[in-house]
């Protein structure tokens, strides 16, 4: 039987506005710049922080514990994965607002009070995120995200575009009351892509997803999950990332496309899928990327068809925008022939 282990917060307060939920699996090299950055938070505002430790082997939790009495501590006694212990935390938490952080992210100053400014602007409550930088070279990484047509996620940097498609999980901004109301993350997905199905649900329910104009956040981009990082020998990922990023955002396309369209984009992306498989198969003369990414991904989604189905079928009939107004969050051009063209194929390891 799972077991968490709970160690309360030394003077936690009673009534906090924000509960800052930091996912950790062995970040014992990064929970230390992550946490001071939100004990240095500007502004006086009420908030607690709790970390879900995955069943860490590495010293996370003698840390926690012995440095940071003041966070309030879940120890999982088997690794669960991130969907999980983003819902156990948010569960735990008693913040009017909820923002999930992740270990390898560390906030400016003044970013919570930017944030509960920016929330309590919103004509109705929805996701907030902050600009994101990459922690190494200081670039702007990403305003929130746009999506293709297939549900890849499209870097946003325009500095004027205020409503977004998604915002990335390494820092997200929501009302608990609409963290309740959406479920949270599905269990199923494990991780990645989790906060892109979060979000097209707020917006299909009429939520805005927005990035903030003023204040940011450092990422060290793929520390906390391996992979998802571009360096000089092009971009490098995993195969269990590339495994559950195919069949979530899949998924998510299902679920979350209003309307019939939905059909013929699901076999036009099959079709892509497979076609972009054995492209990788053959260029790596490896059948491994097949068997473990691209095969895997088509076989489950239509293993879990009737489970989808269901599910869309609930969510859509709680949609309180129109198809267009979805649609406003997504560009043409497919990100894949982007990626490929600036990077080349992957290195999957």
């Amino acid at each position: 039987m799972e077991l968490v282990h709970h160690y309360p917060a030394l003077n936690r307060p009673a009534e906090p506005v924000c509960s800052v939920c930091i996912a950790n699996y062995n970040g014992i090299n990064l929970l230390t710049d992550c946490l001071e950055s939100v004990l240095a938070q500007q502004g006086g505002l009420s908030i607690e922080i709790i970390v879900h430790d995955d069943a860490s082997t590495d010293a996370s939790v003698a840390l926690l514990r012995e440095k940071y009495p003041q966070v309030e501590l879940l120890v999982s006694t088997q690794n669960m994965g991130f969907c999980i212990s983003n819902n156990r935390m948010v569960a735990h938490a008693r913040g009017k607002y909820i923002l999930l952080l992740n270990n390898d992210a560390a906030l400016s100053p003044d970013a919570l009070q930017t944030l509960t400014r920016e929330t309590g602007q919103q004509q109705r409550q929805g996701i907030l995120t902050l600009p994101q930088y990459d922690w190494e070279s200081g670039t702007l990484v990403d305003r929130g995200c746009m999506l293709d047509p297939f549900y890849n996620p499209v870097p946003n940097t325009e500095l004027k575009r205020h409503d977004v498609a998604m915002v990335i999980g390494a820092c997200l901004w929501i009302p608990r009351k609409l963290w309740i109301e959406l479920g949270g993350f599905p269990e199923w997905f494990e991780s990645v892509a989790e906060d892109l199905y979060l979000c097209c649900r707020a917006r299909l329910a009429g939520h805005s997803v927005q990035v903030t104009q003023a204040s940011y956040y450092r990422h060290r981009q793929g520390l906390s999950f391996g992979g998802n990082r571009a360096g000089e020998g092009g971009l490098a990922t995993t195969y269990r990332r590339r495994r559950l990023s195919e069949r979530n955002k899949t998924s998510a396309m299902l679920v979350c496309t209003p309307t019939a369209a939905v059909w013929p984009l699901l076999a036009l992306h099959m079709v892509g899928l497979a076609l972009e498989g054995l492209f990788v198969t053959v260029a790596k003369r490896d059948l491994r990327p097949w068997r473990e990414i691209y095969g895997s991904a088509i076989r489950s989604t239509f293993t879990a068809m009737s489970n989808l189905r269901a599910l869309r079928q609930n969510v859509q009939l709680q949609r309180q925008v129109t198809s267009c107004g979805y649609l406003r969050g997504f560009v043409l051009l497919p990100q894949k022939l982007r990626m490929l063209k600036r990077h080349g194929i992957p290195t999957i390891g």
